[in-house]
């Protein structure tokens, strides 16, 4: 089957965009042809093997990370791809467009969706989000598949002035997949009338990325600067981005460092609420935290690894893949009570704990930290459960089912 995918965002960086790229790979080892419609705003971006990559390029203009600009690609578009939130490679939002932007944007990726149907003739369009990109598809000769990720409904939310595009592509899609009880709620709150076109599907991790892969934390550690004396490792992996509740980790931790001072916090990402994070931490007298930035896939298995517990704060988070990939090599995670978390974190491979609630958040990764357990074993559990429920290799088999039926 040849499967066009489209995704707003690169294939790193955000969880839709892992989400695209795990996929991808899966389909391909399964024999199918597979090419990714996607923005870039770097001409060295990562390939993925086995896998078409049709870029539409933007200009960086540097801001996201705190550098110059770098030199566009020809015929980029002359602005940065926009995000819901923030991206770790982008701080535009769809807000920020003007007119002309979003016309020049549409237009874009219109012009590559028309050309992968006239080169290569798609069987099925598997577009991300709910949102503008489907939406050019939706008269495509081909059915189309969507994938509601959480952050394309809080678009729909604040900006009522584009849902005329979520409006179109949820009308014309033969199927929308929801990653979460929660998600599944509130599609079919915002969408009733396309009730039953909602599918639920768990989200996948690569295996082949994301695993137990036993590290020396002072080595690990030591790349980033990071001074390392045998302290217990609390973790975070995501954007730095107001939903995401870092800002609630940084309170929690000025707490847990007290009771237990014997912990380090490592944060990796970066985001628009950079600065105003590390305003706070600075406030805050934070002595044993510290911000990594953006980092690969490889590097974020080594720090799951020598994590002793992986904390996902957000105030709402629509499904949580680093919270799978975390346990995946064997962490115990601690989640927000609320969102796509509660349908796999609980008391056997970590904690769940109220939003933005500091305190229990604190008293949360104090508990795991102390709590009496084989943490060998326990480690090896969280990773068997991961593996057995959410590997993509394992979940693959229902997407290619409901391609063969919106297909038929």
């Amino acid at each position: 089957m040849k499967i066009l995918m489209i995704n707003h965002f690169p294939l790193e960086g955000s969880g839709s965009g892992t989400y695209t790229k795990n996929l991808a790979v899966s389909l391909t080892k399964k024999g199918h042809e597979v090419c990714i419609i996607m923005p870039e705003n770097v001409t060295d971006y990562p390939k993925v093997e086995g896998v078409r990559l049709h870029p539409v390029f933007f200009t960086d203009d540097g801001v996201a990370q705190g550098k110059a600009p770098v030199p566009p690609a020809k015929g980029a578009l002359p602005f940065n791809f926009p995000c819901f939130t923030s991206h770790p490679r982008s701080v535009t939002t769809f807000e920020d467009l003007s007119e002309e932007e979003l016309s020049l944007y549409t237009e874009a990726f219109k012009k590559a969706i028309d050309e992968e149907f006239e080169n290569h003739k798609p069987d099925v369009v598997h577009g991300q989000h709910v949102w503008i990109l489907p939406a050019l598809a939706a008269d495509s000769p081909a059915p189309l598949v969507l994938t509601a990720h959480g952050t394309d409904l809080m678009g729909y939310d604040k900006w009522p002035y584009l849902r005329g595009f979520a409006d179109k592509a949820m009308k014309d899609c033969s199927a929308v997949i929801s990653i979460s009880k929660d998600n599944c709620e509130l599609l079919e709150n915002i969408f009733p009338d396309s009730k039953d076109k909602i599918v639920m599907m768990r989200n996948g991790f690569n295996s082949s990325v994301f695993y137990p892969d036993p590290q020396d934390p002072a080595k690990v550690l030591s790349e980033y600067g990071v001074d390392y004396s045998g302290e217990k490792i609390v973790f975070f992996a995501g954007k730095l981005a107001n939903f995401k509740g870092v800002d609630i980790l940084l309170e929690a931790a000025a707490r847990y460092e007290k009771e237990e001072p014997k912990t380090i916090t490592v944060l990796a990402g970066d985001g628009d609420e950079r600065d105003k994070l590390y305003a706070l931490h600075k406030e805050l007298g934070l002595k044993t935290v510290h911000f990594l930035g953006n980092v690969n896939q490889e590097a974020l298995r080594k720090l799951y690894n020598i994590a002793d517990v992986s904390l996902v704060p957000s105030r709402r988070e629509p499904f949580g893949l680093v919270a799978i990939e975390a346990m995946a090599c064997g962490a115990p995670v601690i989640a927000t009570n609320q969102g796509g978390l509660p349908d796999f974190v609980n008391d056997s491979v970590g904690k769940l704990v109220r939003p933005e609630d500091a305190e229990d958040l604190a008293e949360g990764v104090i508990d795991v930290l102390t709590r009496d357990v084989d943490r060998a074993a326990w480690r090896k559990e969280i990773a068997e459960y991961a593996e057995s429920n959410y590997s993509q290799d394992a979940i693959i088999r229902e997407l290619e089912e409901l391609y063969t039926e919106v297909c038929k």
